[in-house]
């Protein structure tokens, strides 16, 4: 995921349909919570993780580490401007 117009979309495109569901009341508000909370520490730590770790800045083995708050920020500019 070296390009960042497809990290981005993988990033997105779960959170827009998580939300689509919800607004239109496909799922209830603790499916809505579930699936965010899911998205947020299981799908975006794997994801940014596997982002860092193709761009060589982090060791595949330590993709696990991006769950620890504050990482994202460390990384900042690699996840997202370059």
């Amino acid at each position: 995921m070296k390009n960042i117009y497809v990290y981005y979309l993988t990033i997105t495109t779960p959170l827009v349909a998580i939300v689509w569901l919800s607004a239109f009341e496909i799922i209830e508000a603790t499916s809505f919570l579930a699936l965010f909370c899911l998205y947020l520490f299981v799908f975006r730590t794997y994801v940014d993780g596997k982002r860092l770790a193709e761009k060589n800045i982090i060791d595949h083995r330590d993709i696990w580490k991006m769950i620890i708050p504050g990482k994202h920020i460390t990384y900042f500019r690699a996840l997202y401007l370059k």
